[in-house]
């Protein structure tokens, strides 16, 4: 388990901060803890107990195998999210943000496969056939592409969810990962509108040392979920090799009972009923678990609002109509209304007969699951 986040120690950093009062967002009210000096001071409770809900979230997407998109584009902060950020093998964005980054992903993966093209030419050693200017004019397309997609050359589909440090600068991102039902995580400070964040930090978003203290919260708890699913793993191959002596238990077990007599075969058979019903309910209890934000679109507080409204399965969310959960949506309240289902069912429906690769190879073919 990573380590709580303590308020004396986002105290020390500065986290507290706020602007100055008349810059402020009156959206931003319910995070101030009080005015000082002409300068809004955060309520550092609320940002303790933010943080941890939005690290409990992340750890969630980490361990589900998606990406998790890392934005900061400002001075102060670039150096720090890049380094804490490649730690964990995660994406990230810190120079200029490409328009369209998300809603024309399309195009921006065909700038990166241009960027492989260019190395394997070096490799290939058709790079040496170009001329002396080709060469140069290749060499700045490679440094600039290099430059600015970089950090997300892996990212070979939608992220899962977007991490934001200052939502004021970073507008655009904000609206387009709005636009395609992704989750946004953020600093937001008392200047910015919290509104359309799914999972609100109230934080000094100018300061280093208090983007730094977030950032280290924020990526242990990826690292965490990242452990979680390696795990996983691990115990699912290491689960399926000692399949073969249980069969071998099983058959010296009918052997036993055809040698003993028939009187005691009636209270065994009574026995597996007993064992049979007990049984039955955990494997309810294991349909419960599905994870629903592997469906594309669907973000960690729209599950919890499917799962209170008692879709708790892939094969339960494939039963529904599109009718259905845009009614679901819309009794969970305005920001969920303008959110679109359409493809929700069908992405359900693979993922409860289990063809995950088929359903990989239409999320990437797709834009955040619309057709």
């Amino acid at each position: 388990m990573a380590k709580k986040a303590e308020v004396k120690n986002l105290l020390e950093a500065g986290v507290h901060f706020g602007h100055l009062t008349r810059k402020w967002n009156p959206n931003m009210a319910p995070y101030i803890y009080m005015e000082r000096n002409g300068i809004h001071v955060i309520n550092l409770y609320k940002t303790a107990a933010k943080l941890e809900e939005a690290s409990e979230a992340l750890k969630k997407i980490a361990a589900s195998g998606r990406k998790i998109l890392f934005v900061a584009t400002k001075k102060q902060a670039k150096d720090i999210v890049a380094e804490k950020v490649a730690n964990v093998n995660m994406p990230y964005i810190t120079e200029r943000w490409p328009g369209g980054m998300l809603t024309n992903f399309v195009t921006i993966r065909k700038a990166v496969k241009k960027m492989a093209s260019i190395d394997r030419m070096k490799k290939d050693g058709t790079f040496n056939t170009l001329s002396k200017k080709e060469r140069l004019q290749v060499d700045r397309l490679r440094a600039k592409l290099e430059k600015n997609l970089g950090s997300i050359s892996e990212m070979t589909r939608l992220p899962g969810a977007l991490f934001i440090v200052d939502t004021m600068r970073e507008h655009i991102a904000v609206k387009e990962a709005q636009k395609l039902n992704i989750p946004i995580f953020a600093m937001v400070d008392t200047n910015s509108d919290p509104r359309p964040i799914d999972f609100v930090i109230p934080s000094n978003d100018d300061a280093s040392k208090s983007i730094e203290i977030i950032m280290t919260h924020v990526t242990n708890a990826v690292a965490e979920g990242l452990t979680e699913r390696k795990s996983e793993k691990q115990a699912a191959t290491e689960g399926q090799e000692p399949k073969a002596p249980k069969a071998k238990k099983k058959e010296t077990e009918a052997v036993k009972e055809e040698k003993a007599p028939k009187a005691k075969a009636a209270p065994k058979a009574e026995e597996k009923e007993k064992v049979a019903k007990k049984e039955a309910p955990k494997k309810t209890e294991k349909t419960a678990a599905d994870d629903l934000t592997k469906v594309e679109g669907i973000g960690p507080k729209i599950s919890e609002v499917f799962n209170k409204a008692g879709i708790n399965s892939f094969a339960e969310l494939a039963g529904k109509s599109e009718d259905d959960l845009k009614a679901i949506l819309a009794d969970a309240g305005s920001r969920y209304a303008s959110k679109n289902p359409a493809s929700w069912p069908k992405q359900a429906k693979m993922a409860a007969e289990g063809k995950w690769d088929e359903l990989k190879e239409w999320q990437d073919n797709t834009k955040a699951g619309v057709e």
